[in-house]
Protein backbone atom coordinates (compact mmCIF):
# COMPACT_ATOMS: atom_id res chain seq x y z
CA UNK A 1 0.00 0.00 0.00
CA UNK A 2 1.14 3.52 -0.92
CA UNK A 3 2.34 5.94 1.89
CA UNK A 4 -0.61 8.45 1.45
CA UNK A 5 1.66 10.76 3.67
CA UNK A 6 5.17 10.37 2.55
CA UNK A 7 5.08 13.74 0.56
CA UNK A 8 4.86 15.44 3.42
CA UNK A 9 7.72 14.44 5.49
CA UNK A 10 10.67 15.69 3.46
CA UNK A 11 8.56 19.14 2.85
CA UNK A 12 10.39 22.85 4.12
CA UNK A 13 10.54 22.71 8.00
CA UNK A 14 8.32 19.56 8.43
CA UNK A 15 11.09 17.38 9.54
CA UNK A 16 12.37 19.95 11.78
CA UNK A 17 9.03 21.24 13.06
CA UNK A 18 8.00 17.81 14.17
CA UNK A 19 11.03 16.88 15.92
CA UNK A 20 11.09 19.90 17.96
CA UNK A 21 7.58 19.29 18.85
CA UNK A 22 7.80 15.48 19.76
CA UNK A 23 11.20 16.18 21.67
CA UNK A 24 9.36 18.91 23.58
CA UNK A 25 6.52 16.46 24.17
CA UNK A 26 8.77 13.81 25.38
CA UNK A 27 10.90 16.42 27.63
CA UNK A 28 7.23 17.29 29.18
CA UNK A 29 6.00 13.95 30.15
CA UNK A 30 9.68 12.61 31.30
CA UNK A 31 10.35 15.62 33.20
CA UNK A 32 7.50 16.57 35.04
CA UNK A 33 7.11 13.20 36.44
CA UNK A 34 5.24 11.18 34.27
CA UNK A 35 5.53 8.58 37.31
CA UNK A 36 3.40 10.52 39.50
CA UNK A 37 0.48 10.53 37.06
CA UNK A 38 -2.98 9.21 38.01
CA UNK A 39 -6.05 8.90 36.49
CA UNK A 40 -7.12 12.12 37.65
CA UNK A 41 -4.73 13.84 36.09
CA UNK A 42 -5.75 12.10 33.03
CA UNK A 43 -9.31 13.41 33.45
CA UNK A 44 -7.85 16.66 33.97
CA UNK A 45 -6.54 16.70 30.78
CA UNK A 46 -9.56 15.47 29.20
CA UNK A 47 -11.78 18.13 30.27
CA UNK A 48 -9.13 20.73 29.03
CA UNK A 49 -9.35 19.44 25.77
CA UNK A 50 -13.41 19.19 26.13
CA UNK A 51 -13.44 22.73 26.89
CA UNK A 52 -11.16 23.75 24.58
CA UNK A 53 -13.06 21.69 21.47
CA UNK A 54 -16.10 23.13 22.87
CA UNK A 55 -15.42 26.92 22.45
CA UNK A 56 -13.78 26.06 19.08
CA UNK A 57 -17.43 24.71 18.32
CA UNK A 58 -19.16 27.59 19.56
CA UNK A 59 -19.77 26.87 22.83
CA UNK A 60 -19.52 30.21 25.74
CA UNK A 61 -19.33 28.09 28.66
CA UNK A 62 -15.90 28.67 30.64
CA UNK A 63 -13.92 25.62 32.11
CA UNK A 64 -15.21 27.17 35.56
CA UNK A 65 -18.56 26.35 34.32
CA UNK A 66 -17.87 22.68 33.24
CA UNK A 67 -16.09 22.02 36.60
CA UNK A 68 -19.54 23.44 38.58
CA UNK A 69 -22.04 21.28 36.06
CA UNK A 70 -23.76 24.84 34.33
CA UNK A 71 -22.46 24.08 31.16
CA UNK A 72 -24.10 24.68 27.97
CA UNK A 73 -25.51 21.84 25.25
CA UNK A 74 -22.35 21.92 23.22
CA UNK A 75 -19.84 21.77 26.30
CA UNK A 76 -21.81 18.58 27.80
CA UNK A 77 -21.81 17.01 24.18
CA UNK A 78 -17.82 17.14 24.53
CA UNK A 79 -17.79 16.56 27.99
CA UNK A 80 -19.54 13.50 27.50
CA UNK A 81 -17.30 12.15 24.94
CA UNK A 82 -14.29 13.36 26.61
CA UNK A 83 -15.17 10.36 29.62
CA UNK A 84 -15.38 6.94 27.24
CA UNK A 85 -13.37 8.29 24.45
CA UNK A 86 -9.93 6.84 25.52
CA UNK A 87 -11.38 3.19 25.37
CA UNK A 88 -11.74 3.65 21.79
CA UNK A 89 -7.70 4.09 21.11
CA UNK A 90 -7.39 0.64 20.18
CA UNK A 91 -9.71 0.86 17.50
CA UNK A 92 -7.95 3.38 15.84
CA UNK A 93 -5.35 1.18 14.81
CA UNK A 94 -7.51 -1.81 14.03
CA UNK A 95 -11.13 -0.40 12.97
CA UNK A 96 -11.02 3.11 12.38
CA UNK A 97 -13.97 3.84 11.12
CA UNK A 98 -15.66 2.24 13.47
CA UNK A 99 -14.00 4.03 15.74
CA UNK A 100 -14.79 7.52 14.29
CA UNK A 101 -18.44 6.90 13.88
CA UNK A 102 -18.66 5.57 17.79
CA UNK A 103 -16.76 9.30 18.45
CA UNK A 104 -19.68 10.94 16.57
CA UNK A 105 -22.49 8.55 18.02
CA UNK A 106 -21.42 9.52 21.67
CA UNK A 107 -20.49 13.49 21.32
CA UNK A 108 -24.14 13.88 19.04
CA UNK A 109 -26.33 11.04 21.15
CA UNK A 110 -27.81 14.15 22.84
CA UNK A 111 -29.32 16.03 19.55
CA UNK A 112 -29.33 14.12 16.80
CA UNK A 113 -32.27 10.96 16.17
CA UNK A 114 -30.34 7.99 16.27
CA UNK A 115 -30.21 7.19 12.40
CA UNK A 116 -27.85 9.73 11.99
CA UNK A 117 -25.21 8.87 14.41
CA UNK A 118 -21.78 7.57 13.56
CA UNK A 119 -23.55 8.32 9.81
CA UNK A 120 -21.96 10.42 7.21
CA UNK A 121 -24.29 12.97 5.48
CA UNK A 122 -23.41 11.28 2.27
CA UNK A 123 -21.16 9.49 -0.62
CA UNK A 124 -19.03 11.93 -0.95
CA UNK A 125 -18.35 12.09 2.88
CA UNK A 126 -18.67 8.30 3.14
CA UNK A 127 -15.56 8.60 0.65
CA UNK A 128 -13.81 11.10 2.48
CA UNK A 129 -13.98 8.87 5.76
CA UNK A 130 -12.76 5.54 4.27
CA UNK A 131 -9.80 7.79 2.71
CA UNK A 132 -8.72 8.74 6.57
CA UNK A 133 -9.62 5.01 7.45
CA UNK A 134 -7.11 3.99 4.88
CA UNK A 135 -4.43 6.48 6.31
CA UNK A 136 -5.19 5.45 9.46
CA UNK A 137 -4.23 1.76 8.30
CA UNK A 138 -1.48 2.90 5.99
CA UNK A 139 2.28 2.08 6.72
CA UNK A 140 3.76 5.74 6.84
CA UNK A 141 7.33 6.63 7.12
CA UNK A 142 5.48 10.30 8.83
CA UNK A 143 5.91 10.63 12.63
CA UNK A 144 2.41 10.10 14.42
CA UNK A 145 2.15 13.85 15.51
CA UNK A 146 1.68 14.38 11.20
CA UNK A 147 -0.61 11.80 11.02
CA UNK A 148 -2.60 12.88 13.86
CA UNK A 149 -2.40 16.45 12.58
CA UNK A 150 -3.89 15.09 8.85
CA UNK A 151 -6.47 12.92 9.85
CA UNK A 152 -7.97 16.29 12.15
CA UNK A 153 -7.94 18.27 9.09
CA UNK A 154 -9.32 15.52 6.94
CA UNK A 155 -12.45 15.12 9.38
CA UNK A 156 -12.59 18.44 9.97
CA UNK A 157 -12.72 20.10 6.60
CA UNK A 158 -14.63 17.32 4.88
CA UNK A 159 -17.65 18.09 7.97
CA UNK A 160 -18.52 14.35 7.49
CA UNK A 161 -21.54 13.85 9.98
CA UNK A 162 -24.54 16.30 10.66
CA UNK A 163 -22.84 18.13 13.58
CA UNK A 164 -20.32 18.40 15.74
CA UNK A 165 -17.44 17.66 13.29
CA UNK A 166 -14.96 19.76 14.91
CA UNK A 167 -15.36 18.19 18.19
CA UNK A 168 -15.06 14.83 16.70
CA UNK A 169 -11.97 15.80 14.37
CA UNK A 170 -10.48 17.09 17.63
CA UNK A 171 -10.75 13.74 19.55
CA UNK A 172 -9.36 11.85 16.70
CA UNK A 173 -6.45 13.83 16.77
CA UNK A 174 -5.99 13.33 20.52
CA UNK A 175 -6.57 9.32 20.32
CA UNK A 176 -4.04 8.95 17.40
CA UNK A 177 -1.81 10.50 19.84
CA UNK A 178 -2.47 7.96 22.47
CA UNK A 179 -3.15 4.52 20.20
CA UNK A 180 0.80 5.29 18.53
CA UNK A 181 2.61 5.95 21.56
CA UNK A 182 3.09 9.27 21.80
CA UNK A 183 0.93 10.34 24.79
CA UNK A 184 -0.31 7.04 26.22
CA UNK A 185 -1.85 8.93 29.07
CA UNK A 186 -3.45 11.60 26.98
CA UNK A 187 -1.79 14.03 29.15
CA UNK A 188 -1.09 16.38 25.97
CA UNK A 189 -4.08 18.96 25.53
CA UNK A 190 -3.93 19.10 21.89
CA UNK A 191 -7.22 20.96 21.79
CA UNK A 192 -6.08 23.91 24.10
CA UNK A 193 -3.23 24.10 21.66
CA UNK A 194 -5.42 24.77 19.09
CA UNK A 195 -7.50 27.10 21.02
CA UNK A 196 -4.35 29.16 22.14
CA UNK A 197 -3.91 29.73 18.57
CA UNK A 198 -7.51 30.22 17.26
CA UNK A 199 -6.98 32.62 14.34
CA UNK A 200 -4.50 30.53 13.07
CA UNK A 201 -6.37 27.40 13.11
CA UNK A 202 -9.07 28.44 11.57
CA UNK A 203 -7.46 29.61 8.83
CA UNK A 204 -5.02 27.50 8.38
CA UNK A 205 -7.99 24.98 8.20
CA UNK A 206 -9.44 27.00 5.14
CA UNK A 207 -6.23 26.93 3.77
CA UNK A 208 -6.14 22.90 4.07
CA UNK A 209 -9.61 22.93 2.25
CA UNK A 210 -9.04 24.83 -0.28
CA UNK A 211 -5.15 25.85 -1.03
CA UNK A 212 -3.99 22.63 -2.92
CA UNK A 213 -0.99 21.75 -1.53
CA UNK A 214 0.36 25.14 0.00
CA UNK A 215 -2.34 24.78 1.95
CA UNK A 216 -1.91 21.24 3.51
CA UNK A 217 1.87 22.18 3.87
CA UNK A 218 0.78 25.55 6.30
CA UNK A 219 -1.59 23.33 7.92
CA UNK A 220 0.85 20.46 8.92
CA UNK A 221 3.55 23.20 10.09
CA UNK A 222 0.95 24.90 12.37
CA UNK A 223 0.14 21.69 13.82
CA UNK A 224 3.53 21.44 14.83
CA UNK A 225 3.37 24.62 16.72
CA UNK A 226 -0.45 23.76 18.24
CA UNK A 227 0.74 20.44 19.64
CA UNK A 228 3.65 22.43 21.14
CA UNK A 229 1.15 24.32 22.62
CA UNK A 230 -0.99 21.42 24.35
CA UNK A 231 1.73 20.20 25.84
CA UNK A 232 1.97 23.68 27.54
CA UNK A 233 -1.48 22.78 28.42
CA UNK A 234 -0.97 19.84 29.90
CA UNK A 235 -1.95 19.91 33.96
CA UNK A 236 1.64 17.67 34.16
CA UNK A 237 3.29 20.68 33.44
CA UNK A 238 1.53 22.88 35.68
CA UNK A 239 1.22 20.68 38.75
CA UNK A 240 4.98 20.80 38.87
CA UNK A 241 5.72 24.60 38.58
Amino acid sequence: MTDPVAWLVDLEGVPSAYAAARDGIDVMLRDRGLRRTSPEMTAESLMRGAHASAVLEGSASSLAEIRAGDADAIAQDALRLSSSMLALAPLIRTAPLQAIARLHAVVAGGSLPAESLGRPRDAASADRLRGVSELLLSETSAPALLVAAVVHADVATAAPFASHNGIVARALERLVLVARGVDSKSLVVPEAGHLALRAQYESNLRGYSEGGPRGVHAWVIYAAEAFVAGAEASPLRRTAE
